[in-house]
């Protein structure tokens, strides 16, 4: 049986984070090395966060080797947007057409051979503040 020994301190940061943190897989995560610290085994720890155990077994290996900084997620996961760079003729495009999304999304299309959806555009324009 493999359990997490916790120092008093790790404990208050892990239920302080437990109780405050926006993130959902940081609280996940923290409320899992806490019950490992009540003993809880980890096929018991898989099954309560609906993981395989191997990944409870890797966040346990992340947080021996990187303590506090193994609760979030590696950054840069997910699909890269296709838009990225092309934010200055997006915005010219967008005074030109009146925000029209549609003829935008044809001038990527043809300009650009850029082919995205209307809720992707819309997702780039609200992340660009546009």
């Amino acid at each position: 049986m493999r359990y997490i020994k916790l120092k008093t301190e790790d404990i208050e940061l892990l239920e302080l984070l437990v109780k405050t943190s926006t993130n959902n897989t940081i609280r996940k995560r923290s409320q899992c090395l806490l019950l490992s610290h009540q003993k809880r085994t980890i096929k018991d720890l898989a099954m309560i966060f609906d993981v395989e155990r191997k990944t409870v077994e890797r966040w346990f290996d992340k947080w021996d080797f990187e303590g506090v900084n193994s609760l979030t997620i590696a950054y840069g996961r997910g699909v890269k947007t296709r838009l990225k760079g092309f934010e200055e003729v997006i915005k010219q495009q967008i005074e030109l057409h009146n925000r029209n999304i549609k003829n935008i999304l044809t001038f990527l299309k043809e300009e650009h051979n850029i082919i995205v959806c209307k809720r992707t555009l819309r997702n780039f324009l609200k992340d660009a503040r546009l």
